[in-house]
């Protein structure tokens, strides 16, 4: 799995239906309609996430992993 920034990853899971609900700080929010899951992106500029952080999120935003490669 290649690195992403937050930002990165925000537009991923923006094309994927989540839709941003609120931003406090540096940590997006974003939220799916239909879905209680929520996910909270931080967005530091251009820093990659960790690994398990960055893994996290994908699991919990059901994106496949090949679109990560």
């Amino acid at each position: 799995m290649k690195t992403l920034s937050g930002r990165d990853l925000a537009r991923l899971v923006e094309r994927h239906g989540w839709t941003l609900l609120r931003v406090k700080g540096s940590h997006h929010i974003y939220g799916k309609p239909g879905s209680l899951v929520r996910l909270s992106i931080p967005i530091h500029g251009n820093h990659p996430l960790k690994a398990g952080l960055l893994r996290h999120l994908v699991k919990i935003a059901k994106i496949p992993k090949t679109e990560l490669d």
